[in-house]
């Protein structure tokens, strides 16, 4: 057996830790078993300008997710599985395709349940642009090392501090020690921002935090937790 079929036995890249044996077909809470699927991959100019830049992100959408939001921007591709798949080869392919065009980067969106597809995708094909893991912040520690190294730029949410709002809305009551677990580690891997001439991201993480409806107060203690505990991590308000 492969590592990645070891891996996929037992499915805890996430940290629902489902345990399930994706080799068999069978599918986590994620959605997905084994298969690859990408919901799109185009160069994408809406990502934080440092990301987008004026050429565009080398956005690569994986299907699935193991969260279950209930504000999803992205809920036929999160939890309705809409996407097509491609074999790791073909992944390879599809940095190579991006990168021809003119990507500042490749941008994995979403893809912790498929981390050692994209693995092996990498070593076939790594480009000479910098890697970003787009993240909803909800991550295992374990598969995070498997990519230090091989990520260069962390793009995660930072979403709730109290357990009950990450409860209700994400079906994640863990969320809010898990994510901030996940950063500390995603920041202890990268170290501080770097950015080119042109003000686009070489190296670092970047912490996305959305303002919800009357949850301002929850807000300005995400952000005054990151101030204290992130120092120099630059945050995106959304």
């Amino acid at each position: 057996m492969s590592e990645t079929e070891e891996i996929m036995s037992a499915c805890s890249l996430c940290p629902r830790d489902c345990h399930v044996d994706r080799n068999a077909g069978k599918k986590g809470f994620c959605g997905e078993d084994k298969t690859v699927y990408l919901a799109r991959a185009a160069l994408h100019m809406w990502e934080e300008p440092c990301i987008s830049g004026t050429r565009g992100s080398g956005a690569v959408f994986f299907s699935g997710c193991g969260l279950r939001c209930v504000f999803c921007q992205n809920e036929a591709i999160s939890q309705q599985g809409e996407g097509k798949i491609v074999t790791p080869a073909r992944l390879a392919e599809i940095f190579r395709e991006l990168e021809a065009q003119g990507a500042h980067n490749i941008n994995l969106v979403t893809a912790a349940h498929f981390v050692p597809a994209v693995l092996e995708a990498l070593s076939l094909y790594r480009p000479n642009i910098p890697i970003v893991y787009n993240s909803s912040g909800y991550e295992s520690i374990e598969t995070l090392r498997m990519l230090s190294g091989v990520v260069d730029i962390y793009l995660p949410d930072y979403k709730y501090i109290d357990p009950n709002m990450a409860a209700m809305l994400s079906g994640a009551r863990d969320y809010p020690e898990v994510a901030f677990a996940a950063i500390a580690e995603m920041i202890r891997q990268t170290g501080a921002p770097v950015y080119d001439e042109n003000g686009m991201m070489q190296r670092g993480t970047l912490i996305r935090h959305l303002v919800l409806p009357g949850l301002t107060g929850d807000s300005m203690k995400i952000l005054t937790r990151i101030c204290d505990e992130f120092p120099g991590i630059p945050v995106s308000l959304m």
